[in-house]
């Protein structure tokens, strides 16, 4: 048995989840719920990133307390993530104590083995608020492309920096520019970790996606420099030194170490054992079944490529003894009706408000099937509505219905009698073994697509068989034509149910299956009670394209 490791990225809790949030993390949840069916031991966590500037911006902007922010949008997000059916093992918060004393005892673990040191350096001062500046409370100008970015990285073209490196930098607060104090700081050596990160690349790069190798070797290219680790802030985690009050451990090292944490207290809730999932003999073997070992997926937008390709591997190798990430799965970026999703003039889709109108498995659906997997990738209304129209009410909810229709209306709703052609199972064993491998190469849409390919020929069969002809000429073909389509349902089901979960799980009531969904070949035994029959999903008018865009134009904060 496996040891499979997920960590799905944390977004910030300084504003409501919009549509472009959800596409690069949902992969996440795909990959936990095929792991579980295929048997396989799965520990999936993230949690919402409270301490960042975001947080810290958006409260004083509003004139309150950061964790009033964050405890507001975390309720948010885990009610969202829970309607989306995301099934995440633990899903925490930053703020919280247990996190809190983790990350400090990391930081000492770097500190004792060498990989912190004490620096002092100019860092921005706003005169006017009479602070020091964190990153992101700094604006200006990217000095390789010319963009406005933030003081930690330009998300135009992905550049780390630092405050110092802008041109023009002004206070994000108050628009004034910035001054430059002297202030000590400890600092990350990641500078020290090149020739290891570069080995650790050249090994697993070979399961990331393409912009995570790019980028990442990139940075590799031009050689790593260390960064300060903590920084003059009053929101977040304190440094565990003396005389470093005021003092807190910067986010990108505190954030990406909830991984960790969040593992430790799903541990201490459940009492299994978090080492399972981050420690490895040094043959690589599970500790605690001596099987097969760790795989650690990351799960991401493009925007964090290098906190989880270079900067995490590097905390991991200096605390030692903690399992580095396998599987980079870095999503691009997902715009909105051909523009940049903006939540400052509102241009977004935002995520309560989608639930309150669509069900769950339309959004999932579109997400993957037409998700930025490996470029960027534009939500239209006009897309979204057409593909749950044409795919998951046309193909998938259309053989689904006019099977059991067909059985509860001529069959007293009990499968009949069939018999399963030579080389079925074989073919519906190669579409899972062909899926299960996409899927844990990243190919989210590829997966999706070969199921759909497949529901799509079992329509065109039961098409060309005929049942309604049948029943009365050939009663027996009728009835072995429905109990194959009844075999593919129940399959497509365990197929489809990391994608759609809730559409499958009501497809199995109706078919009377208790068992959890597995990655393998499962049957409906002739004879079995079906029902009762219920849609899988209702059609969605095509009007309501022309409402949602006059929506979203009018929402549109100029």
């Amino acid at each position: 048995m496996a040891q499979i490791f997920i960590g799905g990225a944390w977004p910030y809790a300084n504003g409501s989840l919009h549509l472009g949030r959800v596409a690069g993390i949902l992969p996440g949840d795909v990959l936990a719920r095929y792991h579980r069916a295929k048997g396989d031991r799965v520990l999936y966590v993230s949690g919402s990133d409270c301490h960042g500037t975001p947080v810290a911006v958006s409260a004083a902007l509003e004139g309150v307390s950061p964790g009033e922010v964050a405890g507001r949008f975390h309720s948010e997000f885990v009610a969202c993530f829970r309607q989306l059916g995301f099934s995440y093992d633990s899903y925490t918060r930053t703020d919280q104590p247990f996190h809190h004393e983790g990350v400090k005892e990391l930081f000492l673990r770097l500190l004792d083995n060498g990989y912190l040191y004490p620096k002092t350096v100019s860092q921005a001062y706003c005169a006017a608020d009479g602070r020091f500046l964190p990153d992101r409370y700094v604006e200006g100008i990217c000095p390789i492309c010319g963009a406005k970015a933030r003081g930690d990285q330009c998300e135009q073209c992905s550049t780390l920096l630092d405050p110092a490196d802008l041109q023009e930098p002004v206070c994000k607060l108050c628009g004034r520019t910035v001054e430059w104090k002297p202030t000590e700081h400890y600092f990350l050596a990641l500078s020290r970790f090149q020739e290891k990160l570069e080995s650790y690349v050249a090994e697993k790069a070979v399961h990331w996606r393409e912009n995570a190798v790019y980028l990442t070797r990139r940075y590799l290219s031009e050689g790593l420099l260390d960064r300060a680790a903590t920084r003059d802030l009053d929101w977040g985690v304190d440094v565990p030194l003396p005389d470093t009050e005021g003092k807190k451990i910067y986010v990108w090292i505190e954030a990406v170490s909830g991984y960790w944490t969040a593992s430790r207290q799903w541990a201490e809730a459940t009492g299994e054992r978090w080492e399972d999932f981050w420690v490895e003999t040094p043959e690589g073997t599970d500790i605690q079944s001596g099987e097969q070992g760790i795989t650690a997926y990351y799960v991401h937008g493009k925007d964090n490529v290098p906190f989880h390709t270079l900067i995490w591997p590097a905390l991991l190798l200096g605390a030692g003894k903690l399992h580095l990430p396998d599987r980079i799965f870095a999503s691009e970026y997902l715009t909105l009706e051909g523009r940049k999703f903006s939540t400052s003039s509102n241009w977004a889709v935002w995520v309560p408000d989608l639930l309150a109108r669509y069900d769950p498995d339309s959004i999932r659906y579109y997400l993957i099937a037409n998700g930025p997997e490996k470029r960027d990738a534009n939500f239209t209304w006009r897309e979204f509505i057409h593909s749950h129209n044409g795919e998951l009410l046309g193909a998938w909810g259309n053989f689904v219905n006019r099977t059991l229709a067909f059985i509860a209306k001529s069959f007293d709703s009990r499968v009949p009698l069939g018999q399963l052609p030579v080389g079925w199972a074989e073919e519906v064993g190669a579409l899972y073994l062909a899926a299960g491998e996409r899927l844990e190469q990243g190919r989210m849409k590829e997966a999706l697509e070969g199921i759909f390919a497949a529901i799509r020929d079992a329509n065109k069969y039961f098409d060309a068989r005929k049942p309604w002809a049948a029943l009365k000429e050939d009663p027996a073909h009728c009835a072995e034509t429905l109990y194959i389509c009844v075999q593919w349902m129940v399959n497509f089901a365990n197929l489809l149910e990391p994608f759609l979960p809730f559409s499958c799980a009501k497809l199995r009531r109706m078919l009377g299956v208790t068992e959890e969904p597995r990655w393998a070949l499962v049957a409906v035994e002739a004879g079995q009670v079906i029902g009762p029959v219920e849609l899988l999903f209702q059609r969605i008018d095509p009007s309501r394209i022309g409402e949602e865009e006059e929506r979203l134009t009018a929402s549109l904060i100029r």
